[in-house]
């Protein structure tokens, strides 16, 4: 079975959202902060962490730019600077896929930290 494939990739900036469509009728709208703190990059996935690691501050943060990389992925240039990592679309789709999974992972870890507004 093959995966899924983009169908459309839509930066809504006003929103701080990605919105990825694919030929299996699934529509995600990711958010720009969580797209940031979820990177493939080194910076976020280190080499072999069980996680990414915990970035903050990133709340109001934005793409600036699409690259495209072939046609399996792309390069998000956010607006704090970071523009390292490939999204490939296997990539883009898990992290939509599995995105409140994440999330909840990621409050807790705030949380864990002492760096979650109450």
């Amino acid at each position: 079975m093959s995966s899924p494939q983009l169908t459309e990739l839509r930066l809504e900036r006003a929103r701080h959202v990605l919105v990825c469509e694919f030929d299996d009728g699934q529509v995600f709208e990711l958010d720009c902060e969580y797209l940031r703190t979820h990177s493939p990059s080194a910076e976020v996935r280190g080499h072999g962490l069980s996680e990414p690691r915990l970035l903050t501050g990133k709340q109001d943060v934005n793409i600036e730019s699409i690259e495209p990389i072939g046609s399996y992925a792309v390069t998000l240039r956010f607006d704090d600077g970071h523009s390292t990592g490939i999204y490939s679309w296997d990539f883009l789709y898990s992290l939509g896929r599995d995105m409140e999974a994440h999330k909840r992972r990621y409050r807790e870890r705030l949380a864990e930290a002492g760096l979650l507004d109450q």
